[in-house]
């Protein structure tokens, strides 16, 4: 007899991908519109499980280029983000501790693959001041925490520079 806790009772470790790249004068993220749940059809940063074995930093690089082809190196931890998911009475079913990597560009064009429906560039200013989309940019259901992680690491970029 094991004495862990049941597995499924336990938070879930994740990584974020966040690649903060100037385009055309302004900043841009790299978000990714959900294909599965939990949040299907939400937009936030490419991510997803940290495998055994795996650091963050590595999981973080590893899922942004399963979802969308694009190549960055990790430079280092931006924050992390807590999500727990209640049912309707409030009572946590999952939880998940997300570890926010902040990743240098590299090389290639987000495209949708593995778990995403859309993936693209999008200009933090647009998510800052609106939270959601602006003229420019279609409407988007962001996933919560999307704008500030992405001010974090505009802030961290221009530092960089």
């Amino acid at each position: 007899m094991s004495s862990f806790p049941d597995p499924v009772k336990r938070p879930v470790l994740g990584a974020l991908a966040v690649v903060c790249h100037p385009q055309g004068g302004q900043d841009h993220v790299i978000l990714v519109q959900r294909k599965k749940p939990p949040n299907a059809g939400w937009w936030g940063f490419p991510g997803g499980h940290v495998e055994l074995g795996e650091t963050a930093s590595e999981a973080a690089a590893r899922e942004l280029l399963e979802e969308t082809g694009v190549i960055a190196t990790p430079r280092k931890i931006l924050t992390h983000v807590d999500v727990m998911l209640r049912d309707d009475a409030g009572a946590v079913q999952r939880q998940y501790l997300l570890v926010a990597v902040l990743c240098d560009y590299v090389s290639g064009t987000p495209h949708p693959d593995d778990d995403a429906l859309q993936a693209s560039w999008v200009p933090v200013s647009d998510l800052a001041l609106t939270g959601m989309s602006s003229s420019s940019t279609p409407a988007r259901l962001l996933i919560d925490q999307v704008a500030e992680v992405a001010l974090l690491a505009q802030a961290e970029q221009q530092l960089a520079e």
